[in-house]
């Protein structure tokens, strides 16, 4: 059963589809006699548009839960569409309390992430459930917490692996990939792209429908729920399912305004992040994966599969030395990159589903 919005919620909601509005406001109908004096306003950051399932199935109801839990005395402010904190930045304006939650790509910032990038690798998964599981089960272990002290971590979100979409442009072989300019999210697809003789381009998620529509770029990866995200499924028609690169988001918190908070508003954010709030993010992508890749096939767009890449012969040489170059850049800074390799496949084959 549906609840009804308030109309202040609903108002709130159409203004942000309709464009009028970069800022999503939810707040517990409890708050409305919470004392103004009472109330912390916590500012989200996300670059996914407001319309998005992202946004409307994940951020929406957790930020309204996190109101109801707190019986109003949290108010959470979504900004999507990157209008309070650059894509590439946010994890950087989290940590510097320019935004107090922010959620951002972990390949964004170049060398940002390296070890937890590990997980992005072809073979490592093949769902973003199971992805998700693998992040939060190395951050448990210890493995990868290193990289997000200096914020408060709520959760990570895998998105699913990642394909080749282009327009008209058949990519059966790496053969297919040379010379075309292919947009890139992060430094393990990037490697690989070059791999396979096609030159990356990195730019962020809402900035790819323009680039392809002028030419920019060939074609670009992405897993499939982005593509409808920012109506890329208008330009792109033919698609190569080839898990070769799996991306991941990480939504975290200014350690300070956390340690600001009273032991039971902390509680509040505490009981509602984990990787118990990881996996239903994880469950919305793999659904909406699913659903828009099968009404890409319905409208007739030409699909090619490669299951199996690190198997197939024209395909795991590329991303073999691809994962290679990857893993011996992060060794390269004198991180233990191999030995956390093979902590993520120990994690990988843990969280198998």
């Amino acid at each position: 059963m549906k609840k009804k919005l308030s109309f202040g919620i609903a108002l709130a909601g159409l203004l942000a589809i309709s464009g009028c509005s970069d800022k999503n406001e939810t707040a517990s109908t409890a708050g409305d006699s919470v004392n103004p004096d009472d109330v912390t306003v916590l500012r989200f950051s996300h670059f996914m548009p407001a319309t998005d399932e992202i946004n409307k199935q994940v951020f929406e109801p957790w930020a309204k839960k996190v109101a109801e839990d707190s019986n109003g005395r949290l108010k959470v402010e979504i900004y999507p569409s990157a209008t309070l904190s650059k894509p590439g930045a946010t994890y950087d304006a989290t940590a510097k309390g320019t935004v107090d939650i922010g959620m951002q790509a972990h390949g964004y910032t170049a060398g940002r992430f390296p070890l937890s990038q590990i997980v992005e690798l072809p073979g490592i998964s093949n769902t973003a459930k199971r992805q998700t599981c693998i992040l939060h089960k190395l951050y448990d272990d210890g493995v990868i917490a290193s990289e997000y002290e200096d914020t408060h971590l709520l959760y990570m979100i895998g998105t699913g692996p990642g394909a080749l979409h282009t327009i008209d442009k058949p990519i059966r072989t790496p053969a297919d990939m040379k010379g075309m300019r292919i947009r890139q999210p992060s430094a393990v697809a990037s490697h690989i792209i070059e791999a396979v003789g096609a030159s990356p381009v990195g730019m962020p998620a809402p900035d790819t429908y323009t680039a392809l529509q002028r030419g920019v770029i060939d074609g670009l990866s992405f897993a499939w729920q982005p593509v409808r995200a920012f109506r890329l499924d208008d330009l792109v028609n033919t698609h190569t399912n080839i898990p070769f690169y799996s991306a991941a988001l990480v939504v975290t918190m200014n350690k300070d305004k956390y340690e600001s908070l009273p032991d039971d508003l902390k509680k509040v954010i505490d009981d509602n992040s984990g990787k118990e709030m990881a996996a239903k993010a994880a469950k919305v992508f793999d659904t909406a994966n699913a659903e828009i890749m099968a009404e890409a096939r319905a409208k007739g767009d030409v699909m090619i599969e490669v299951p199996d890449p690190l198997n197939d012969p024209n395909w795991s040489g590329p991303l073999i030395e691809g994962s290679q170059k990857y893993l011996d850049e992060v060794s390269a800074t004198g991180l233990d990159a191999q030995g956390v390799y093979e902590k993520v496949k120990a994690a990988s084959a843990a969280c198998k589903v």
